[in-house]
Formats: structure tokens, sequence, C-alpha cells
């Protein structure tokens, strides 16, 4: 079979290049889903309300919750479809990936229903103010209903990365993300549906992205065809898997979510323009983020490949090329996030009040992110060897115990957006400290393990030779 164009070759050959070429459309794709939520702030903060916007806003922890646990599960399916392929395994592969769609349209499902049964509860949770309590509920109720269709989508893109392509993923959702923005302004501007609006164009676009991926697969004629008789087969192993490596990781990002959410109640009681200026500030941080997170992701399918593959050098020489490249990128997109921060944040409100908080998050959260590259480089390579609870236990202890005792302490004797936001930078580079010791005893692990392996080889070709003398 010939191979196709959209797979790069991650075992062979220099690795920089392959790099870029695998994260910039992964990259790409982060920061249109991060539009998503921008066109949704945006549409609100200019035709609706300050209250509707700032609903968005309150939201954005909860639904990065739920989309975490999903993206984690997610890179289980990626890691263990690229071991499978270094492993030139075609038939695991396949089976692989119809257990990874299977569990999406599950999880989807479960979630969908979750939202419908506890949207109120959780808004009730947040102490949402009452001006935009309605909104907010709406929004999150039927932000979720689409989550069948998010889930589906992001395992499908790990399936497609697991191979090299990031660019199908990224194509569909440049598709979806034009439907996002004409649905937008089409439900409120022509129906005037306000915040449930904007949700259910962007549960109708993630539907669409999803589609464009499933169809995708169902017709390719690689190892990851998808077959209709097969979607709804489970292989046990395989799943028991994919959830040891994927439920970690997505611990990992819900642990930065529940944080997230005791910060966000912080800024509910600082009102609705610390509210608003808070979502404009993410809005932009995020697709910062989303750069760091794609070279994190090349690092984790780099090195699930090659260590499928058993070559322990081209891991770690992956995790090292991965983080120069990341660091650059990151201080150039920081730089030039700082210098534009004012006219940035004007797209999303035209009230200075909002704009000059929306500065102080950039200032505090965004210039710190060089912090990020390493933490996430390290924690994300660890997983591509399949080695993923470790390092989401030291996030969760870490990130979580500091934020919630800042909140709790620091906050609370001076409640100022200032104080607030000083804990994000904080956090990080403890974390990082943690995670790279980690790091380190892990390489000195597998090193012993290689070790051990090359002298069992040893004695049994030593074995063999000395029978076949005797012979």
């Amino acid at each position: 079979m010939a191979k196709s164009r959209k797979q790069l070759d991650l075992l062979n050959g220099s690795l920089w290049d392959k790099m870029i070429v695998f994260a910039v459309p992964l990259a790409l794709t982060g920061v249109l889903q991060q539009l998503f939520n921008a066109a949704d702030v945006a549409t609100l903060g200019h035709f609706v309300s300050r209250d509707a916007m700032a609903a968005v806003g309150n939201n954005v922890p909860v639904i990065g919750l739920i989309v975490s646990l999903c993206m984690g599960l997610a890179l289980g399916a990626n890691v263990i479809v690229a071991r499978y392929i270094g492993m030139r395994e075609e038939a695991l592969v396949g089976k692989a990936v119809h257990t990874a769609f299977a569990l999406a349209v599950i999880f989807g499902v479960v979630i969908a229903v979750f939202g419908e049964l506890c949207s109120g509860l959780i808004t009730e949770l947040l102490e949402v103010p009452e001006s935009v309590a309605g909104h907010a509920e709406t929004y999150l109720r039927v932000y979720l209903l689409g989550m069948p269709f998010i889930a589906i989508y992001n395992f499908l893109a790990a399936v497609m990365r697991s191979r090299g392509d990031t660019k199908t993923p990224l194509y569909a959702l440049v598709a979806a993300t034009i439907f996002n923005i004409a649905g937008n302004l089409f439900f409120v501007l022509v129906l005037g549906m306000e915040a449930g609006g904007v949700a259910l164009a962007t549960a109708l676009a993630n539907g669409l992205a999803a589609a464009i991926l499933f169809v995708n697969l169902l017709k390719s004629d690689s190892m990851l065809r998808l077959e209709v008789k097969k979607l709804t087969q489970i292989d046990p192993a395989i799943l028991r898997t994919m959830v040891r490596i994927g439920w970690p990781a997505g611990l990992q990002g819900m642990v930065f979510s529940l944080s997230n959410l005791v910060i966000q109640n912080a800024i509910n009681s600082l009102g609705p323009d610390a509210m608003a200026g808070s979502v404009a500030g993410f809005t932009i941080e995020i697709n910062v983020y989303c750069f760091i997170n794609a070279f994190g992701l090349a690092a984790t399918t780099f090195v699930s490949q090659n260590y499928g593959a058993g070559n322990l050098e081209r891991c770690r020489r992956a995790t090292w090329v991965s983080a120069g490249i990341n660091f650059v990128a990151t201080l150039v997109l920081v730089a030039f996030v700082w210098y534009f921060a004012h006219d940035l944040l004007g797209l999303f409100s035209d009230t200075e009040e909002v704009i000059a908080l929306g500065v102080t998050r950039i200032m505090y959260v965004v210039l710190p992110e060089p912090v990020n590259v390493i933490m996430e480089t390290v924690s994300d390579a660890m997983r591509g060897y399949g080695y993923s609870l470790p390092p989401a236990i030291i996030t969760l202890i870490s990130i979580c115990s500091i934020r919630v005792v800042w909140v709790m302490t620091m906050f609370a004797a001076t409640p100022t957006y200032e104080t607030l936001m000083m804990v994000y930078p904080i956090s990080w580079i403890t974390t990082t400290v943690f995670l790279c010791i980690l790091y380190w005893r892990h390489q000195k692990s597998l090193e012993k393990k290689m070790a051990e392996k090359m002298e069992r080889r040893a004695a049994a070709e030593k074995a063999m030779a000395e029978g076949a003398a005797e012979a």
C-alpha cells in the first residue's frame, strides 16, 4: 500500500522539520477551537449585553473540566494507536481505532445527559450573579447537548494524529468555524436567541467537524479506516490500556479546570466587569497555550511511536527538540500579545474597565507562559511512554492545593483582581520543578530497564551459542 502524503515518518530522519509540520496545523486547530468561544464572546458582547458575555466566561471552567477529560481519554487513544503503528501491528491498529470511536460515543452521550440534569445546579454552586445566571444556565445546557460531537471529533482527530496527520482535522475545523460564526449571527441577530443561540451554533458546528472526520475515515484506505460493521466493537484489553493512559491525562487537565472553578468563583465575587475582563483575557491567552499544547502533543506522538519501535534515544531527542521549538514560538507569541494587548481586548469589549482588567490578566498569565513550555513538554513526553498517572498526581497535588489555598488566604486577605491573578505563575513554577524531577527519575528507570533487557538478550544469545557449540 502506498504511503499517504498526509502521513509523516516519525521513526526515521530529522526531527525538527517534522515536528513543525506536525505541530503547526495542530496548534491552528486549537486556535480555531478557541475561536468558537471567542466568536460566542464577541457576538454576545457586541450584540446582546455585558451580562450575556460574562455568562460564557462563567462557563469556561465548567466546559474546560469536561472537555479536559474528553481530550485526556482521546490522548490515550493517540498513544495506543501510535504505539501499534510503531510496532507495525496493523490488526491491533484497527481494533484500537474502533474502540476509540465507541468510547467517544459513550462518553459524549453520558455527558450530554449529565448536562441536561445538572446545568441549573452547577450555575447555583458557582454563585453566579442573578443578572448573569439565566444566560449562563441556558448556554451550558445547550452547549453540552453537542458533547457527543465534540467527543467524536477529538477522538478521531487523535487517531489521525497518531499517524502524523494533523491537517485533516484542521481543514474540518476551518469549515466548522465558518459555520459557527455565521450561525452565531443568524441565531442572535435574526432569531434573537441570545446565549442559547450562540451555544446552539457551536453545537451544530462541532457536529459538522465530527461528520467530516467520520466520513474521511470511512473512505480511508489506510490502516486507520473505520468500518460500519465494526463501529460498536470494543476490544476490552485495548480499552483498559487506553483508559489507563488517558484518564490520568484527563485528570491533569481537569485539575486545572477544577482549580479554575475556584478562581472563577472568586472572580464572580468581584462583579460583572471582572467576569467580562477575565473571559476576554482568557480568550486571548488560551490561543497562546494552543501552540504550547500542540508541541507537547507532538512530543507525545513522536515518543509513543518511537517507544513502540524500541528507539529510546530518538524518544529523548524528540522531547528536547519539541521543547526548544516550543520555547522560541512561545516567546514570539507572548511578545506579540503583550504589545497589542489593548487592541486585542478591544475586539471583545469597548468598555475601558473591562479592557483594563483584561490587560491585568494578560500581564500575570500570558507573560509567564514560557514556564508552561517546560511543564507541558516533560508531562506529555512521559505520557508518550505510557507513564501517565504520576504526572497527573503531581499536578493534582501542586496546582490544586496552591490555587485553593491562595484563594482562601491571600485573596481573602486582599480581595483584588491582581492578587487573584498572581496565583497562576506561582502554581506553574512550583509544578514545573516537581515534574522535571519526576521526568529525570523516569528516564533513569527506563535506562535501567533497557540495560536489564540487553543483559537478558545477551545471556540468551550466549546460551544459544554454547548449546550450538556442544552440539
